[in-house]
């Protein structure tokens, strides 16, 4: 592993694990974990003074990085009614035309944007594996060994989640064209796994994996990868996102997505529910009791015409989410948290839904659930500033006039409600400085990169 001086920082505010803390000494070790907080201190001689206040920053739990290039697109209307299933379409369409390179720089070019939003860490969902035909590449690997290259220039910590796809619907039923790139068969995507072990390992990037879906796998081929998975890390699946998914499955099952689910797999605190929009009363209880984080993608959901996840039931029964953008019409954390808590006001006619109680803030309540939610889901611990815990820091602008004149739950409140990406001013991750007054010391080059992508796309 790396190692780098040891460092010393001051924050007049942050949010430690204990709450938010002022004039704060940090020590952060070589290898990027914090040594040492000492609140109620002066800053020392060779301190480096941090320019506004300090909060963690977020796990993004759900991205498919090619789809950031797909993004603003989608948005001509077509001949009839409009849904996810034409916009699965035209992302078929994008899949067809985009290479090994083109992938690393459109992830490239999203993890810089997520760190410029506050996001510290990717979860990616990663489907694209093969070449438009379905034939796979010289190393089987190659799509994933991009992902990881993008994390690793861009310095966002990274949860990499290959996905099993193997089938269009419920039962088996044989996938369709625009599929191809996705496909794996149980024993192709356990060695896949396998061979990501180590390469995971060399990036410091996490290892789980991923079920696209219950229509793109039989419970034979989940339970067989469950048996044998070579890794211990997080567990992911889409499931209940459309009302014509809940529909296809009680017709092939009798019985709802949720509810299968929690019928027919180990589902716990590894498990990730991606969208878990449509569900009952009963499954948004068991889902909670499983222990499993939702995850949430409030702006994707929003422009797929996906519906309104139950967060206030959800969350009164105990249970816990994340948030992450998918398919990156946003990337940034005050937007997909403002989302969240403004569907649940839509939805009620009432305001303040989220929020822990009388008087509490829901900036607070939200981000805290984000943080652990996400956390969680990537397979990290808690996430929080602790010491032990990696250096992963979001410093807000001290020269924005709102952020200068709030404190404590209040800035949060601001940045989420009142402000969003455009208030942070710098990123560190594991110890080491990605974005410095709103910019990456990589910008120039990302950008040219992701630019010449766009125009083949065009």
């Amino acid at each position: 592993m790396t190692t780098f001086p040891v460092q010393r920082l001051f924050a007049e505010q942050i949010l430690l694990s204990t709450g938010w803390a002022e004039n704060v000494a940090l020590t952060l070790d070589g290898g990027g974990r914090i040594a040492a907080l000492v609140p109620g201190q002066l800053p020392a001689a060779g301190d480096e003074r941090l320019s506004g206040p300090v909060v963690p920053a977020i796990a993004n739990l759900h991205s498919h990085a090619f789809q950031r290039a797909m993004a603003g697109l989608a948005e001509v209307a077509g001949s009839g009614d409009d849904s996810f299933w034409t916009w699965r379409e035209k992302m078929y369409r994008t899949v067809a035309l985009v290479d090994p390179d083109d992938v690393e720089a459109i992830a490239a070019k999203l993890y810089m944007e997520m760190l410029k939003g506050g996001f510290g860490r990717v979860a990616e969902f990663h489907y694209l594996h093969h070449r438009a035909d379905g034939s796979a590449y010289a190393d089987p690997a190659e799509m994933s060994l991009r992902i990881l290259r993008a994390a690793e220039a861009t310095g966002i910590g990274l949860t990499h989640l290959p996905v099993f796809y193997a089938h269009a619907n419920f039962g088996g039923v044989a996938p369709n064209p625009g599929q191809r790139p996705f496909l794996h068969g149980p024993d192709r995507f356990l060695a896949l796994l396998n061979r990501l072990v180590p390469a995971c390992a060399r990036a410091g990037a996490e290892l789980g994996f991923a079920i696209h879906s219950l229509r793109a796998a039989t419970s034979d081929e989940m339970r067989t990868i469950f048996a044998s998975a070579p890794v211990t890390g997080p567990i992911h699946i889409h499931v209940a996102e459309q009302t014509r998914e809940v529909e296809d499955c009680l017709a092939w099952s009798g019985r709802r997505p949720v509810e299968w689910l929690l019928d027919e797999m180990p589902v716990d605190q590894r498990w990730c529910a991606i969208h878990a929009t449509h569900m009952t009363p009963e499954e948004t209880h068991g889902l909670a009791k499983a222990g499993a984080v939702a995850g949430l993608c409030p702006a994707t959901e929003a422009n797929l015409g996906d519906g309104i996840f139950p967060a206030v039931d959800f969350v009164a029964a105990g249970g816990r989410f994340g948030v992450g953008t998918d398919s990156h019409v946003a990337t940034s954390v005050a937007e997909e948290l403002r989302l969240l808590e403004y569907g649940q006001r839509l939805r009620d006619r009432k305001r303040n839904r989220l929020a822990a109680g009388p008087g509490t803030s829901v900036g607070r309540t939200i981000f805290d659930m984000a943080l652990a939610g996400g956390a969680q889901a990537a397979g990290i611990g808690a996430g929080r500033i602790e010491v032990g815990a990696r250096a992963d820091l979001v410093v807000l602008s001290g020269a924005n006039p709102y952020i200068a004149a709030a404190a404590g739950n209040q800035i949060l409140d601001r940045w989420l409600f009142a402000l969003g990406g455009d208030a942070i001013s710098d990123v560190m991750v594991a110890g080491r400085w990605k974005i410095r007054n709103g910019r990456h010391d990589r910008e120039e080059d990302i950008d040219r990169a992701f630019g010449r992508v766009l125009n083949k796309l065009r």
